[in-house]
């Protein structure tokens, strides 16, 4: 495989570490994995991982951003932090970076943005474009892994989820799809400048989500539709100030509206297959014990 050219990154570069942030999250730890499975060495930074990154703490970044190529940038919402790290990462010699964004975010129309996160991502996918680097985003739609390990995951062991949504549906994408798309871009060199909107291969209701846990975990869990206020007094009820529970119902606003029901292509345009179904999730995620009884 070919080396640096002309001072480029190429696909295969052992002897400089891929820095992976948010290494302990949904996305991060599966690249991290699937990069060392590759046998390729791996900077995996988090506030609780093997090398300390703080967001927050710029003094943090410096350390793991040193003799690295390749970096996996997992923002923090609701900041805009990924300008100046990527400034400081170019002063490091980076040259290739890939960037988790959101799915939708380029149509206002797409859910209210109460959190305010939406100018954050906005503003990483602007410096990432205007970095110079070799630049890749991927921008996931929701994750299949809230079920498991996520928003959903402790509602879904008690046996009931409770949610504004109503009869709406999402393309849930596997967070292993999504690292798969992510460690391509790392490590390939067909993926620079390109935007891959990441979903699975078909919507499906949480009516219908629920049920495919519930086959596949041999469990009784059922989902009860809620109204909105509903939801919020629920949430207040457990101690949750009423602003929050008012952004948490924001969340579930594309799916109670449909509008994360449609299809993209990037994991077939990335990896050249299909994404995996939601029904595979489930009964992976059942038969390694993801939804004890």
């Amino acid at each position: 495989m070919d080396r640096l050219r002309a001072g480029r990154l190429t696909g295969d570069m052992p002897e400089h570490p891929i820095l992976v942030t948010g290494a302990t999250g949904k996305s991060g730890r599966r690249v991290v994995s699937r990069l060392r499975a590759k046998g390729l060495p791996v900077r995996a930074a988090a506030r609780n991982g093997e090398h300390l990154f703080d967001w927050t703490d710029s003094c943090s970044w410096d350390a793991v951003l040193k003799g690295v190529r390749s970096i996996y940038v997992v923002q923090l919402d609701g900041t805009k932090l990924v300008r100046p790290f990527i400034e400081r990462a170019v002063r490091h010699g980076a040259q290739r970076i890939v960037l988790a964004s959101g799915r939708g975010i380029d149509n206002p129309d797409y859910a209210k943005d109460s959190g305010g996160v939406l100018d954050g991502f906005l503003d990483g996918e602007a410096a990432v474009r205007e970095s110079g680097l070799e630049w890749t985003i991927s921008r996931p739609g929701w994750f299949a892994q809230n079920f498991s390990e996520g928003f959903f995951a402790d509602a879904i062991r008690a046996g009931e989820l409770r949610l504004p949504a109503g009869d709406g549906a999402a393309s849930f994408v596997d967070a292993e799809d999504i690292a798969a798309v992510v460690v391509a871009a790392l490590t390939e060199n067909r993926h620079a400048g390109q935007i891959y909107e990441l979903s699975g291969p078909l919507a499906v209701t949480l009516t219908e989500a629920v049920a495919t846990i519930s086959e596949a975990t041999g469990r009784d869990i059922r989902y009860v539709p809620l109204s909105v206020e509903h939801y919020v007094a629920e949430l207040v009820q457990r101690g949750l100030p009423p602003a929050d529970a008012k952004a948490f119902a924001d969340v579930m606003e594309p799916l109670r509206e449909g509008t994360d029901e449609y299809v993209s292509d990037g994991v077939p345009r990335a990896l050249g297959r299909q994404p995996r179904t939601f029904a595979e999730f489930a009964r992976s995620t059942a038969a390694a014990g993801g939804w004890p009884a």
